[in-house]
C-alpha cells in the first residue's frame, strides 16, 4: 500500500487509517481476539495508521491495541485522543492536568514509550486553545508524544491562534459523501498550515457501508438511534441515495463502502492536503472492504457521476 505525508511531519502514513472505536463496544458487542486479529490483517495489508481514544472502553481500547501491536510497534502510527471529561459539571478536557494524565495513561495501557501522535478530542470551549496546545506541547519537550493534533469544535481562527504556540500536525473531523461542512473552510486551512485532515465516520456512521435497510432500521441501544439520518423518514430517504451508489459500485465491482471510502481519499489535492479516512472496524471481513479503497482509482467522470447521486444537499438529516 502506498504511503502519504502525514502534516509537515517525517511521519508517512498509509493512504487510509483504522479507527479502533468499534473496537470496544461503542457500536454493540465485539469480540477481543477478532479485534486483534483486524489488527493484525490491517498491518499485514499495509495499514499503520491506527487511532484510538483514552475513551474508548474507558481504556479497554488502548489495552487491547497494545496486545495487538506487542512486537510490531515499528510498524504503527498511534495516533490517540485524550478523551472528554467533565468533573462536577464542568469540562476539564483541555486542562494541563488532563492532557498529561491521559498521556501518561495511554502509554501505559499500550505499553509503549512514546505515542506517535496525540490530540485534543474537542478544543474545549471553557479553555483558550492557546493553554490547551500548550498543555500538549509539554507532553512533546517531556517526549511523551511525537506530534500533536486537534479534533472537533475547530475553526480556521482558531487554528491560526493554536499554531502560534505549536505546530499542530492534524485536525479530525466528521466528513463523507453525507457530511461535508469541512469542505467550506477547514480543508483549506489544513491545506495552508500543511497538515493532515483525518475524516472519522467516513462511511456515515455504517450507513454508506451499506449496514441498514429501512425494515430491520437501528437498535434501540445503539447510539446511532439518536442520530437524525437514522429517524424514521430520513433513513429511508438517505438509503435511496446509497442505493444509487451501490449501483456504480457494482459497476466497479466493489462494495458501496470501497467506493465511499475511494471517494474521500480522491478529496486529497482536490481540496486539501492528505485527506486520510479512518473508518472503524472491528471485523477482517469489514476491514477488507475497507482496504479496498486504496487501491481503487475513480476517474473525474466516476467522481461526478458520484457527486451527481450524492450532492452536498442531499442528505436528510
Amino acid at each position: 500500500m502506498n504511503r502519504v505525508k502525514f502534516g509537515q511531519t517525517d511521519l508517512t502514513v498509509s493512504p487510509i487509517g483504522l479507527g479502533c472505536m468499534s473496537m470496544s463496544g461503542c457500536y454493540g458487542a465485539q469480540d477481543d481476539n477478532e479485534c486483534i486479529a483486524t489488527i493484525h490483517e490491517a498491518i499485514d495489508l499495509g495499514i499503520n495508521l491506527f487511532d484510538t481514544s483514552s475513551n474508548y472502553g474507558e481504556g479497554h481500547n488502548h489495552e487491547l491495541i497494545g496486545k495487538a501491536i506487542r512486537g510490531r510497534r515499528d510498524q504503527v502510527v498511534i495516533h490517540s485522543k485524550l478523551g472528554t471529561v467533565h468533573k462536577d459539571g464542568k469540562s476539564v478536557a483541555g486542562t494541563p492536568e488532563h492532557i498529561r494524565a491521559s498521556t501518561e495513561g495511554g502509554l501505559k495501557r499500550l505499553g509503549i514509550d512514546r505515542l506517535d501522535v496525540i490530540c485534543i478530542s474537542r478544543v474545549d470551549p471553557a479553555l483558550p486553545v492557546e493553554e490547551q496546545v500548550a498543555g500538549m506541547a509539554q507532553m512533546v519537550k517531556e517526549g511523551k508524544t511525537r506530534h500533536i493534533a486537534i479534533s472537533k469544535n475547530a475553526t480556521p481562527e482558531l487554528l491560526e491562534r493554536a499554531w502560534k504556540v505549536h505546530p499542530i500536525v492534524a485536525l479530525q473531523d466528521e466528513y463523507s459523501l453525507f457530511v461535508r461542512e469541512p469542505e467550506d473552510e477547514l480543508l483549506a486551512a489544513c491545506r495552508k498550515h500543511g497538515m493532515a485532515f483525518m475524516a472519522f465516520a467516513p462511511l456515515g456512521r455504517g450507513i454508506l457501508a451499506g449496514l441498514f435497510n429501512a425494515a430491520s432500521g437501528i437498535a434501540k441501544d445503539d447510539r446511532r438511534a439518536k442520530d437524525s439520518r437514522y429517524v424514521q423518514g430520513n433513513l429511508e430517504h438517505n438509503l435511496a441515495i446509497v442505493g444509487n451508489l451501490e449501483r456504480i459500485a457494482k459497476e466497479k465491482g466493489v462494495a458501496v463502502a470501497t467506493l465511499a471510502l475511494a471517494w474521500v481519499m480522491h478529496q486529497s489535492g482536490r481540496k486539501g492536503g492528505a485527506v486520510i479516512p479512518i473508518p472503524s472496524s472491528k471485523s477482517r471481513q469489514h476491514l477488507r472492504e475497507n482496504a479496498a479503497a486504496a487501491s481503487l482509482t475513480l476517474s473525474a467522470e466516476d467522481l461526478a457521476r458520484i457527486e451527481a447521486v450524492c450532492p452536498p444537499d442531499a442528505v436528510a438529516a
